[in-house]
């Protein structure tokens, strides 16, 4: 199958958006979504999509969210002609006490980072950061502060200086063999929940445990992954951190050896 170029498609419920509903969500963004890379109709993690999905669903609007219906609504809106692309599936409450409506764009893919990435620490976390939803003006104002500073992002840290994540990713930490995560508020990412699981499967330890900014340069190097990929972190304000080249090739190759499941 060729896939077609595209700058960008948005569908409500498998329709194209109009402007009326564009403008409800422009003023209400009270909502959730997960966010995923589709290469040739196929993605990493889809049931661990639909758990969130359905489960944020339940959460914030009392509705639950048939897995089935969101892959066919994602189907609808690649329709023949794309193949690889960004996808993203937010899901909203039109009015209350009405089941959520169901709202999927399509971009063009996007690739892993080339470059160590470069965080600056800010003391924010975002609210209910068990969600993936909407309204994220704190971290995207962060963000956008950090790249004004010659930074690639913000890491969230909250009190006493605990590192929580990243605006947009989970951040992990080598010790030894062991990948640390962060013990903090956070978002338990998809990406970052197919690794602990290939992770394990390899016999390969990983742990949760209290980071603090102060003892980032005790760590063998650390890393962010998300929907796009893995990336080393080089440097976290003004701590520049090792880049194990070779740890990190392992590490995306475990990535790489975990199954793309059709949509």
């Amino acid at each position: 199958m060729e896939t077609s170029p595209i700058t960008s498609r948005i569908e409500i419920d498998g329709r194209p958006a109009t402007a009326e509903q564009l403008a409800f969500l422009a003023g209400f963004p009270y909502g959730h979504f997960t966010a995923m890379q589709v290469r040739g109709r196929r993605t990493r993690g889809l049931e661990a999509h639909l758990r969130r999905l359905d489960a944020a669903s339940r959460e914030l609007f009392g509705f639950g969210l048939d897995g089935g219906r969101v892959r066919e609504l994602v189907r609808h809106a690649l329709g023949a002609d794309v193949a690889d692309a960004s996808v993203r599936v937010y899901v909203f409450q039109p009015e209350a006490g009405q089941a959520p409506s169901v709202l999927v764009t399509v971009k063009p893919p996007a690739e892993d980072p080339d470059h160590p990435q470069r965080l600056r620490a800010v003391r924010y976390l975002r609210p209910v950061p068990h969600i993936k939803h909407l309204g994220g003006f704190g971290q995207k104002h962060h963000e956008r502060q950090a790249q004004r500073e010659g930074f690639d992002h913000a890491l969230l840290v909250g009190p006493d200086a605990v590192v929580a994540e990243g605006a947009i990713a989970n951040i992990g930490f080598f010790a030894g063999p062991t990948v640390v995560w962060p013990e903090a508020p956070m978002l338990h990412g998809i990406t970052m929940r197919l690794i602990e699981g290939a992770l394990a499967e390899r016999g390969t330890p990983s742990r949760r445990a209290v980071v603090r900014l102060a003892e980032v340069a005790s760590y063998d190097g650390a890393f962010v992954c998300n929907a796009r990929g893995i990336a080393a972190v080089g440097r976290i304000d003004g701590v520049e951190l090792a880049v194990d080249a070779e740890r990190m090739r392992g590490l995306m190759e475990l990535y790489d050896s975990i199954g793309w499941d059709e949509i």
